[in-house]
């Protein structure tokens, strides 16, 4: 996983210069020098912007408007291949872990769909702009009772559930980064500001170790539909896509809850 040492915080209005001071100190990060990224807070909430001349737009977590809101106005609902994949069915909502959080979007479809979602997301700089994409929809009144269906911890989420003391989840989400091949626009600009500073998941194979032993129905990892499955350790079944794929690795049957 990369450094922050690139990322400078600032206040895109005086307003917010307060905030974001108070981030800086709490995040260790600098206010101000070179960087190629550079973390904003402004009146639209918290954004990731690349810096230098061919830089593209912001980078936010915006549960309101944009793809999401079109996922969650007009998507297929518990009809949807991840919505199988994790065990959604009639009468059955099973608590999901997603262990590799993100911008939080495949969380909020589970929690959309009436589960319960715990996140995990170990890069400071992903995870501050998910809790503040959090936070600013946990106002709406539609959008408000999605997200408090959803519990976001950060840290590292192989360490987190070698610890876990709590009931364990019955289904555990697994994304790890790869190289994706989807041709949407935003996808690619997302992956062109986040890979420099996040890395690849290098340790995905100890990540499905993890929640293998932690589930207790079973594991779902989201891949490119060509790409090996994680550490050559083949799944119980296959929801394959057009460009991607959820291996699929049961441990008991999903119930519905009495």
């Amino acid at each position: 996983m990369s450094s922050v040492a690139n990322v400078r915080i600032e206040a895109l209005a005086p307003e917010f210069a307060d905030r974001v001071a108070a981030l800086a100190g709490a995040l260790g990060w600098s206010l101000a020098g070179e960087a190629e990224f550079a973390l904003q807070l402004g009146a639209a909430g918290l954004q990731l912007q690349e810096l230098g001349a061919d830089a593209s737009g912001p980078v936010r977590v915006d549960f309101l408007e944009g793809a999401v809101a079109h996922r969650r106005q007009h998507g297929g609902g518990s009809g949807q291949m991840i919505a199988k994949a994790v065990g959604i069915q009639p009468g059955v909502r099973p608590t999901i872990l997603d262990a590799t959080a993100g911008l939080g979007r495949d969380a909020f479809l589970f929690a959309q769909l009436g589960c319960q979602v715990t996140l995990v997301e170990r890069h400071p700089l992903v995870g501050a702009l998910l809790a503040d994409g959090m936070a600013r929809a946990l106002s709406d009144p539609e959008v408000g009772s999605i997200i408090e269906r959803m519990q976001l911890r950060q840290g590292d989420a192989i360490e987190l559930m070698r610890a876990w003391s709590e009931e364990a989840p019955q289904v555990i989400y697994l994304d790890p980064m790869f190289p994706h091949r989807e041709k949407s626009s935003l996808v690619k600009k997302e992956m062109r500001v986040f890979r420099p500073l996040v890395g690849g998941d290098d340790d995905a194979s100890q990540l499905l170790a993890a929640a293998l032993n932690l589930a207790t129905h079973r594991v779902v990892v989201k891949r490119p539909r060509k790409a090996p499955s994680v550490d050559g350790q083949p799944p119980g079944y296959v929801l394959e896509g057009k460009s991607s794929r959820y291996d699929v690795y049961p441990r008991k049957a999903l119930k519905a809850r009495p």
